[in-house]
């Protein structure tokens, strides 16, 4: 186990994006193949207790540039977890490289999700809800859909429901990448990323968020826990969540959804799709989607205060709506 990063308390001016609090608890999980998963328990809220959050990451992600919006929802009440997925951040590699992620089929990644949130339902107290972003909301959705997992409310920011270019249909862009994956290895990386770091470290934020202090959370930890630092996706990553995505388009697959649902989506987010969100919110019965323009990039509970501190509010009232608290601190 690890504990609170390099503090054995909170220290007077505590930064919660920069530092895990003195209670924090980092260890692993052991899926069912023994594959090891990172695992973060960020401690228990000071009582009353609003019930508990597992927040997944996307992909490429760590959950150490989360860890501010972790804090405020400890400070609400709610005890907050977090983990890795398979194969990035610090739970190992699968593709080619240090910085490649890979996955041999995102159905991997449902078993891992449907087993550690087995561990998290029976170690934290009810209500329990899922917190997913970009392509942890495919694999949230994915496993609700399949009964993998039955969180008592679903939120999803930016949730990877399809990929840009939007325009073009999944149906069409899978045949396009499975014959690519073909070519060649399926675990090589299908961009690069690495040829002028500064210019792709500018790129990259106009993809992410406004909010330059919040983008820089993530090159701190980087700096400070340099293994956690991913890039490109493989050509087989590619493959696999095309195949995932077409899965959730299928006629009824949706519909059956009876869990409670938040989207929040921006319309200007250039990695995922914008109209294959708009398009699952119609079709799930118990949705509601909170939408955003230009004011919002990706990441939208990273982005300034004005935008973030509106997404908060709306998850906040929509768990207020859907799960009211019935924990108790434990003994």
């Amino acid at each position: 186990m690890l504990h609170g990063q390099d503090a054995l308390s909170d220290p007077p001016g505590f930064d919660a994006a920069r530092a895990l609090p003195a209670d924090a608890v980092e260890g692993e999980w052991r899926a069912a193949d023994g594959a090891a998963i990172r695992l973060l328990d960020y401690g228990a809220p000071a009582a009353p207790l609003r019930g508990s959050i597992l927040f997944l990451p996307g992909r490429g992600d760590a959950y150490e540039k989360w860890l501010e919006t972790l804090a405020h929802w400890r400070a609400a009440g709610w005890h907050c977890a977090s983990a890795d997925w398979r194969g990035q951040a610090l739970s190992g590699r699968l593709g080619l490289g240090d910085l490649t992620g890979h996955i041999d089929d995102f159905a991997i990644w449902v078993d891992d999700l449907a087993g550690l949130w087995a561990a998290f339902c029976a170690s934290h107290p009810a209500p329990h809800v899922l917190v997913a972003h970009s392509m942890a909301g495919h694999l949230a959705l994915r496993a609700v859909v399949e009964e993998r997992v039955r969180p008592d409310a679903l939120v999803m920011t930016a949730p990877m429901l399809g990929i840009n270019p939007a325009w073009v249909p999944s149906r069409v862009l899978h045949p396009i990448a499975r014959v690519i994956t073909a070519l060649g290895d399926p675990r090589r990386p299908a961009w690069r990323g690495d040829e002028k770091p500064e210019l792709v470290h500018m790129a990259r934020q106009m993809l992410l968020t406004h909010d330059s202090r919040r983008y820089g959370d993530e090159e701190f930890w980087r700096s400070r826990r340099p293994l956690i630092r991913m890039g490109a996706a493989s050509w087989g990553w590619v493959e696999r969540a095309l195949a995932s995505i077409r899965r959730l388009e299928r006629p009824g697959v949706l519909e059956a959804v009876d869990t409670p649902v938040l989207m929040l989506a921006t319309r200007a987010d250039r990695l995922v799709s914008w109209p294959a969100i708009a398009r699952a919110a119609r079709r799930l019965p118990h949705c509601e989607l909170v939408a955003y323009g230009p004011e919002a990039r990706h990441e939208i509970l990273r982005e300034v205060d004005a935008v973030r501190d509106h997404a908060l509010g709306a998850i906040a009232a929509f768990l207020d709506r859907t799960v009211p608290a019935r924990g108790r601190p434990a003994a």
